[in-house]
């Protein structure tokens, strides 16, 4: 099965060499005008409840792609989508799953100070920051997998700044440093997806078959999507801004050492042999975070540009003419399921349009 599957990739990057080598995927046109096909077909290919966490982060690509292009098709489509659904976020109160759209809300109401927009997610973070998640006699953490750093930080964080409510910023750094201290392994400098990896005992079923510890591509993709959101709203003279950018280095630097040789990365961080394909939702979100490291100046152009550069030249070889963006991963929660060109999310779309929108600003 595995010949199979590395055949078939073989056989498809050999047959998108000829077309791709005469393209300057560098290009603001082409970056503009891909990010527009990808919207365009993700809208054609609706997946989910635009409110859940698969299109939370395909909107922040959406957003972003607005940004990048200024598409007055595009930002309609935004706002008569959440106009509908009321602003609402979905169903959980207590989950950040549910409120990651949020962030597409507040970026939405900065641009149209319309107060509706920011009611229903404001009735929804009041509870969030004074009830306890609801449990069955165990207690824990407010954030206790590591996809949650992406979902639910930037969007408190963007609430604070637009709302002057500090207690939003507060509590996004308090449970942003349990989530850290609960997941994040200082050896290796990846998280663990949740506390299930987190090896203890023998453990021998959490470990991949070349002895590694699982570090899934995607969920550590998220942590450093989510982390370039908040450093791409905090104050230089935040008090806490340090301890992100600190966290944001030692990701970067492992992140950069475990690339392979197509740009892309696989969906168990240190264990590629046995996932041979690119995987391209945490692969986008590598790309973005990385991008946006050399944009701010946090990383250095020698180390990572040619990183990054890599990287964008490998996500579009996985996105096809009509805009659908493949080699993504199904939702899951480990790196064990399978994928080929024609697996599509609409997180993988997000990853990808975010990717574009630092990349089109590297000098």
């Amino acid at each position: 099965m595995k010949k199979f599957f590395l055949l078939s990739t073989l056989m498809l990057c050999l047959a998108a060499t000829s077309a791709f080598a005469q393209t300057n995927v560098f290009k603001p046109k082409y970056i503009k005008s891909t990010m527009e096909a990808a919207v365009k077909w993700q809208f054609k290919n609706p997946k989910h409840d635009p409110r859940d966490w698969t299109n939370g982060a395909y909107y922040a690509g959406v957003f972003a792609a607005w940004e990048t292009t200024k598409s007055k098709a595009i930002r309609r489509a935004m706002v008569d989508t959440f106009s509908t659904l009321g602003w609402t976020p979905y169903r959980r109160w207590y989950h950040a799953d549910d409120i990651v759209i949020g962030q597409t809300y507040v970026d939405l109401y900065r641009l149209d100070k319309k107060a509706e927009i920011l009611r229903p997610l404001t009735d929804t973070l009041a509870k969030l920051m004074t009830q306890p998640y609801p449990t069955r006699n165990i207690e824990v953490i407010t954030w206790w997998w590591c996809d949650a750093l992406f979902m639910g930080p930037p969007t408190l964080v963007k609430m604070g700044l637009t709302t002057g409510n500090k207690e939003y910023l507060r509590k996004s750094d308090e449970f942003f440093k349990e989530c850290y201290e609960l997941l994040y392994n200082k050896e290796e400098h990846l998280f663990a997806r949740d506390l299930n990896y987190v090896i203890k005992g023998d453990g021998k079923d959490r470990y991949e078959a070349n002895g590694k510890r699982i570090f899934w591509s995607r969920g550590n993709g998220w942590v450093m999507g989510g982390l370039t959101r908040i450093l791409k709203e905090l104050p230089a003279d935040y008090p806490e801004r340090p301890f992100y950018e600190q966290l944001f280095r030692e990701m970067a630097a492992k992140i950069v050492s475990i690339q392979q040789a197509d740009g892309l990365w696989r969906a168990s961080l240190l264990d590629p042999d046995s996932y041979p394909g690119g995987e391209v939702s945490g692969s986008g979100f590598f790309c973005y975070a990385l991008a946006y490291g050399l944009n701010s100046g946090l990383l250095d152009r020698a180390t990572y540009l040619p990183a990054v550069r890599k990287a964008w030249e490998g996500l579009n070889r996985c996105i096809q003419p009509n805009g659908m963006v493949g080699w993504v991963q199904p939702i899951g929660a480990d790196p064990r399921k399978n994928f080929s060109a024609e697996s599509w999310e609409v997180y993988g779309a997000g990853a990808f349009l975010l990717a574009g929108s630092e990349v089109i600003k590297l000098k």
